[in-house]
């Protein structure tokens, strides 16, 4: 019995470990879930936190700004201002001389930037597209749903008004059933008129 129950205590442990296993896999990702123990241990190095629609909005507005003629306009007169007071030399400035190195580094800082956030935003209206096709094709299941079934209830309609009778079908009935009454009080007028008539004579 002794050695049956260290048995159990040893499988239990050994059950214990691979459920605190996965646990511990767990730990090292960002995703919380509720059949995992919160981990109260505090990191050396904090990440840092940000919220992500906020940044995504401000990566869509950067994005639609620099696809307007404004930020074409801002930077044309941007790069001329800079390449006449280093060429000309205004108040003795000339901080970037030919071949403008400083001038190039700031664009490629400038599109190296950009790039990401254009292509963030690109991801966002992807994902708002793929979301807008799905609500219209629901849209779409349930209106055909919804045709089917109103054509399913006009023929079903057409059935039931062919079998009403019209107006005509009881027009005509009426002058039928009128006619023959006619013919047979027109019958019973002349059997009338024969019963009543004198008998003939058989003599010459």
């Amino acid at each position: 019995m002794a050695g049956a129950g260290w048995c159990l205590m040893v499988r239990d442990d050994a059950g214990e470990d691979g459920r605190r296993e996965p646990t511990r896999r767990t730990r090292g990702s960002r995703i919380s879930r509720l059949d995992v123990p919160k981990d109260t241990r505090r990191a050396l190095i904090r990440r840092p936190d940000y919220d992500p629609e906020m940044f995504g909005r401000f990566a869509e507005t950067f994005a639609r700004f620099m696809g307007t003629a404004r930020f074409l306009f801002f930077m044309t007169v941007f790069v001329i201002i800079w390449l006449t007071i280093n060429i000309v030399g205004v108040w003795g400035l000339e901080w970037d001389p030919y071949p403008f190195i400083l001038l190039n580094l700031l664009f490629s800082t400038q599109a190296s930037y950009a790039a990401p956030l254009i292509l963030l935003a690109q991801n966002r209206q992807e994902s708002r597209d793929r979301v807008i096709a799905e609500q219209d094709r629901e849209v779409n299941v349930r209106a055909h749903a919804d045709m089917a079934y109103l054509a399913r209830e006009v023929a079903s309609l057409r059935i039931s008004v062919g079998e009403v009778s019209t107006r005509d079908f009881l027009r005509s009935e009426l002058r039928n059933l009128l006619t023959e009454m006619d013919e047979r009080a027109k019958q019973r007028d002349d059997q009338t008129a024969e019963g009543q008539a004198p008998p003939r004579s058989l003599k010459p």
